[in-house]
């Protein structure tokens, strides 16, 4: 049963926009959320007026003195005067938690149009402070001292992963590789460079450890960006065809670190059968998958919560080519966090806009061969709020 099927109507992206990711010193978090909120309604071929909701996906934790940015998208045109526009937070999954908040205004027939945008400012902020604010979303660390912040979150999870499973560096450095490869052909992705699997693989004065076992080139950048999408009921006619949303997953694990399996990611894997149960598919009706990985070791984790792999199996997705460009399941074709660049609160909207793109043939260098069904997972923090959208062409 899909989500039409379920709800008795549709779900469609009918418009989207996507700012470049990286260190934008000439920008603002208002002027990259107008800019792709602009571009977003002007997609869809709809006025601002006909816009019902909006959605504003933002994690912040202090990053930004602003703390209350819903109404910035409003700046856009005086039609949205008095427009409903809500910030919704939930870690560095706020994009993915604001594009279902949307979905869910739409299903219960508050609105018929809705705008979904992500936004994060962070690079004009310290090492220091940026740091402390992502360890807002760990339930231990929070508030704590840490010369490694999340980055040494995941590694304790890597470390876990090799003292039940076995070394995972090289498998780490495979990882990292193929998705900077993919970044190169990334017009918005803040790192567009190959580097190579020898240069992932090796610890080095350009890649140092950062928290053992995870290199920089294990970590997802620090970035600014944005992006949105302009979610209806019905075809708006715009330039580009619709993508349908078939179906959708969201799950929660507990907390405290002592509460979960380290390696199992247990919320994770139940967010994927939910979504795929929705959408009434499997996963090898997919065609490929835009996935969290904000740190290298969080991509093979999800090779096996999705069921791609059995649990402590995920290299084999890299070694039999499974996840490669021309594999059986395309993963993070877009260079994925890891070289498009992770400004939290965007990333969920992006992976969907970035997924739309390639649905509808309009990817550029990025496009995969006439797919047709998408997976996109975002998650916030380690493993606790997870999200799975599965988008089909119409």
């Amino acid at each position: 049963m899909s989500l039409k099927e379920q709800f008795g109507k549709d779900v469609l992206l009918t418009g989207w926009g996507h700012s470049p990711f990286g260190k934008l010193t000439d920008e603002t978090l208002e002027s990259l959320i107008v800019q792709v909120a602009a571009e977003a309604i002007s997609s869809a071929g709809i006025e601002p007026g006909q816009i019902d909701e909006i959605y504003l996906g933002q994690f912040n934790s202090g990053m930004l003195p602003l703390a209350f940015p819903s109404s910035l998208a409003l700046q856009v045109s005086e039609q949205l005067a008095n427009v409903p526009s809500t910030r919704v937070e939930n870690a560095c999954a706020s994009g993915s938690a604001a594009f279902q908040q949307g979905t869910k205004s739409l299903l219960a027939g508050t609105a018929k149009t809705v705008l979904v945008i992500g936004a994060e400012k962070m690079t004009h902020a310290g090492a220091d402070v940026v740091g402390a604010a992502l360890l807002g979303a760990d339930y231990d660390m929070a508030g704590q001292a840490s010369t490694t912040g999340f980055t040494g979150l995941f590694a304790d999870v890597a470390k876990h992963y090799e003292k039940r499973y076995g070394p995972v560096s090289d498998v780490l450095g495979s990882i990292a590789a193929k998705n900077h490869r993919n970044g190169v052909d990334n017009p918005y992705a803040q790192l567009r460079k190959d580097l190579g699997e020898e240069f992932c693989r090796t610890v080095s004065d350009k890649n140092p450890m950062v928290a053992d076992p995870l290199r920089r080139t294990d970590c997802s950048p620090v970035s600014d960006g944005a992006a949105a999408v302009v979610l209806s009921t019905s075809p708006t006619g715009g330039a580009t065809a619709p993508v349908r949303l078939a179906g959708f997953g969201h799950a929660n694990d507990f907390f405290p670190a002592e509460r979960r399996d380290p390696t199992a990611f247990a919320a994770t894997r139940a967010s994927w059968q939910r979504a795929l149960a929705m959408a009434g598919v499997a996963l090898k009706d997919l065609d490929f998958a835009e996935v969290h990985d904000c740190f290298t070791i969080a991509e093979l984790l999800m090779y096996e919560a999705m069921g791609l792999a059995q649990p402590g199996e995920g290299a084999r997705a890299l070694e039999e080519g499974w996840v490669f460009k021309d594999g059986k399941l395309p993963i993070n074709v877009s260079g994925g966090l890891k070289a498009k660049g992770h400004p939290v609160g965007a990333t969920g909207v992006s992976q969907h806009v970035i997924a739309a793109m390639q649905l509808t043939g309009t990817a550029g260098s990025m496009q995969l061969a006439n797919p047709r069904r998408a997976a996109v997972q975002n998650m916030g923090g380690v493993g606790i709020a997870n999200y799975v959208s599965v988008l089909e062409a119409v």
